[in-house]
């Protein structure tokens, strides 16, 4: 793990694989630590330069509350900082919201981008506000009652792993971080910024997706020009529970 400083808090990140450069921005809470499995996917292919994002992990909790354009100006300035003028980026969830943020704000920085489950906020249609109340199992994909969770058990082990993350122990620090970030979360809007974006661009989504519903997808695809809209059988997680979405990702990416 490396640090730089950027606007008076330490921004923590690791640069790893071969290949062309792909941002991975991850979603609400998800750290460097606990995205190991997620970046390998990635890996491979790519040379990934992965963030924590401020608030989050071993990045500064800064006193002050924060927006989405902060965390995009982070974002930037870890390009900066390891010499990338530009790069395609892949953001999944809240790492979708600052996708978008940092697509808008530097263009011409973004080679090729992949937005994962998640909303552009404002009339385009936010996602469920975690910063008021937790997600149940239906929240993740509307399919998930107990009937259905009874009859699959992949789902229902899906589920408890998540439970089992977001009801993990923690700090009031790490806590507190995770409240500054959903409260950025919270403001999240680049509906009428959306057009700004000229790089080519795949949006993702599941059918099921009661955090970010597919609609908030579309919403996003119908403001960015040529924008590719691909949708999958799953929830909120839909990349684990449909085995074609990573590869689709990974190969719009590659181009």
């Amino acid at each position: 793990m490396e640090r730089i400083a950027v606007d008076g808090i330490d921004v923590a990140y690791v640069r790893e694989g071969t290949g062309p450069r792909l941002l991975l921005l991850n979603g609400s809470g998800m750290t460097v630590a606990s995205s190991a499995i997620l970046r390998t996917v990635f890996t491979p292919a790519f040379e990934v330069l992965t963030l924590d994002p401020r608030g989050i992990g071993a990045t500064t909790i800064p006193d002050q509350p924060f927006t989405m354009a902060d965390c995009a100006a982070d974002a930037l300035a870890l390009m900066d900082h390891v010499g990338w003028d530009s790069c395609s980026v892949v953001g999944i969830s809240f790492g979708g919201m600052l996708a978008q943020e940092l697509a808008v704000t530097a263009p011409d920085r973004i080679e090729r981008l992949a937005l994962l489950c998640t909303s552009p906020g404002g009339a385009g249609g936010s996602s469920f506000p975690l910063h008021r109340e937790a997600a149940t199992a239906t929240v993740l994909d509307t399919r998930f009652t107990p009937e259905w969770l009874t009859d699959h058990p992949d789902d229902a082990a899906l589920v408890a792993l998540l439970a089992a993350r977001r009801n993990a122990a923690k700090t009031p620090e790490v806590a507190r971080g995770e409240r500054l970030q959903l409260d950025a979360r919270s403001g999240h809007d680049v509906w009428d910024r959306l057009p700004r974006i000229t790089a080519p661009t795949i949006v993702c989504g599941g059918l099921h997706d009661g955090l970010a519903p597919f609609a908030n997808s579309e919403a996003i695809a119908s403001r960015i020009a040529g924008a590719e809209l691909r949708a999958y059988d799953g929830g909120h997680a839909f990349f684990v529970q449909d085995p074609r979405a990573f590869p689709d990702v990974i190969a719009f990416l590659q181009g």
